[in-house]
Formats: structure tokens, sequence, C-alpha cells
């Protein structure tokens, strides 16, 4: 991985968890995942009509990612519900890079290098134990986080695909995220039994810019997984862990203790592996 993707996966790393910290801190997660989802798939349809279509060879992955966004986001609301963010984030991206590794080599053949296995594995445990609370997992959410995990790296190696034979990722993902998007509202209305979705110019405009941040998150990652390998991405935007430990001592008053501290060092020694 050069260092210019590199830099850009970082960058990418602390928008996620900018939108993510949007997310938890908003009162009604379902609320605001649907309000990002059609502020996503309008910016989407506004762009794709200036873009080329992506291969055909691409839309099979583009349909498969879209629903297991779907997956994605139902079991992220659920894990922030059930817990903390200082631990149901770190537990759900933590778990995702090892499976992406695993699939990649699987589906695509994409071994990692000696070095670059060694970061993922060391990103990977430092961001787990970001959520241990003393010496174990916090039982409540764990679930939910770890389902989150599983769908991360579906996803992640299903887009790593999709892109490079999409030709375009860009237009891969607009499509991508399109497609998703509009199963937001109806999954609301069909939970909720209702179509009132604005809740005044302030909050409904920050879950909005939440999906507009997510939307351009995402895009740099799927660009990055076309020219670099797919594990190794994974487990550098995974670094966005520690953009959420800053967040969530700024935002929400969580803890910051030795032990956090350490493990922050481990996920950077893992990214230096990784660059």
């Amino acid at each position: 991985m050069t260092l210019s993707i590199a830099a850009l996966v970082l960058f990418a790393a602390l928008l996620h968890a900018s939108w993510n910290a949007v997310l938890k801190r908003g009162q009604d997660g379902l609320w605001g995942m649907t309000v990002m989802g059609i502020a996503t798939s309008l910016a989407c349809a506004a762009l794709v009509p200036f873009l080329p279509l992506p291969a055909r060879a691409s839309w099979p992955y583009i349909a498969g990612s879209a629903l297991l966004h779907v997956g994605y986001n139902a079991f992220l609301v659920r894990a922030y519900r059930s817990g903390d963010f200082g631990s149901a984030y770190p537990i759900a991206r933590g778990s995702s890079p090892l499976l992406v590794t695993l699939g990649a080599a699987l589906v695509a053949q994409e071994v990692p290098t000696l070095t670059g296995m060694a970061g993922i594995v060391l990103v990977s445990i430092g961001i787990i134990s970001l959520g241990f609370r003393g010496r174990r997992l916090p039982e409540t959410g764990i679930f939910y986080a770890l389902g989150t995990g599983f769908f991360i790296a579906a996803y992640s190696v299903t887009d790593g695909i999709g892109g490079r034979l999409s030709g375009s990722p860009v237009s891969y993902t607009l499509w991508m995220c399109l497609l998703w998007g509009v199963t937001a509202l109806p999954i609301y209305m069909a939970r909720r039994r209702d179509m009132r979705v604005w809740r005044g110019a302030r909050a409904t405009g920050m879950a909005a810019l939440g999906g507009w941040v997510s939307l351009l998150a995402y895009g740099i990652v799927i660009f990055a997984m076309t020219v670099a390998p797919m594990g190794s991405v994974s487990a550098l935007r995974e670094t966005s862990v520690l953009f959420a430990v800053l967040l969530g001592r700024i935002i929400f008053g969580e803890k910051l203790t030795a032990r956090r501290i350490a493990s922050v060092l481990v996920i950077a020694a893992g990214a230096l592996c990784l660059e």
C-alpha cells in the first residue's frame, strides 16, 4: 500500500468515526439511519447521470452489497442501543479485518504478506481490546456488535471485488449507495408505521450530513480496495477507532485509561506494518 493510499484511507477512517458518533449521539438510531439513507440516495441520484454505468459484471455485487448494508444498519443500530459507543464500536470494527482477510483469500485468492498479516492482526487485537470492560467483554450488545462485524466483512469483500469489476469505483459506489438508500424509508415505515421523518432543520440536517459523510468515506475505501489488498485496506480503515476513542472522550465523557492508550499504540504499530 502506498503512502498516498494509506493517508486517504486514514482520512476515510476519521470521517467514518465522525458519522458514527453523530448516530450514537442521536436519541433515535433508526430514525437517524433512515435520514442518512434518504440523504445518501438523493445525493447519489443527483450524481449518477454524470458518470458512466458500472460494467455489467459488477451489478450482482452492487445488489448484493446493498442488501448486506441493510443488515449492517440494523445490527449497528441495535448494537448502539444495547451498549455504549466505546464498547460496541471497537468490537464491531475490530472483528472485521481478519474476516475480510479470510474472505479475500478464499474468494479473490488475495493472500497478504507476512508483514501485512502482522499489521492486520495487531490492528484487530488492539481494536477489540478497546471494547473490554475490566478483564472481560461486556455481555450487553456483544451479539449485535459481532454481527455488525460480520456484515462489515461481507460487504467489504463484495465491494472490493465489485469495484474492481466495475471499471469505475466512483460510479459503483454511487449506484450501490443509491440502491441501499432507497430501502431506508420503506423499512422505517414498516417498523414505525410513520412517514414523518422531518424533525426540525437542525436534527434532520445533522443526520443528513452524516449520510453524506458516510458516502464520501466509503467511496474512498472502495477506491482504495481496487488498488490495494482488501484486508490491509480494511484494517487501516478500522483505525477509525482511534478517532472514536477521542470522540468518545470529548462528546460522551468516556474514560481514557492507560489500557486504552496501550491499545491505541498497538493499533498504531499495526498501521505502520500495513503502510
